[in-house]
């Protein structure tokens, strides 16, 4: 089984390839630790956090620099069961964050503070997807 926490090189150059200039909706399915793994030396490494819990800390600590780059989430759900997928996936949590462009997106990520707020999504994390959507329009019905 593969697992992803960050996107691959040739996904990153795909997004910033994309517009930066036109509303984005990042999809977050996250699948989180037992145990937090944090780094040797890191402040929470042994502090035996559950990656949910680590993952509220990510939250908490980045939050600003979300909220600051004009963030904000659009959905949030618990997962309940696969309809449609395969059967040895699972998510803990989903959202969507809309950010107001892809350039306020590439703000946060290269920000100082949310560089050193990501080690706790990277310990709070055993598997996840962030793909990207240009938002479209609503409707009553599919298609």
């Amino acid at each position: 089984m593969t697992y992803f926490i960050d996107p691959s090189p040739d996904h990153w150059k795909a997004f910033k390839d994309l517009p930066r200039d036109e509303p984005i909706h990042m999809l977050n399915l996250l699948r989180f630790r037992g145990l937090a793994e944090y780094p040797q030396g890191h402040e929470h490494h042994g502090n035996g956090w559950s990656g949910r819990r680590a993952y509220e800390e990510y939250g908490k600590t980045s939050g600003p620099i979300f909220r600051r780059v004009g963030g904000t989430i659009a959905w949030r759900g618990a997962f309940q069961t696969m309809v449609t997928g395969p059967d040895d996936k699972h998510w803990d949590d989903g959202f969507v964050a809309e950010y107001p462009g892809a350039s306020a997106f590439l703000e946060m990520v290269m920000d100082a503070d949310y560089q050193q707020a990501v080690v706790n999504r990277t310990a709070a994390l055993v598997d996840s997807r962030l793909i990207r959507f240009k938002p479209g329009a609503e409707g009553d019905g599919f298609g």
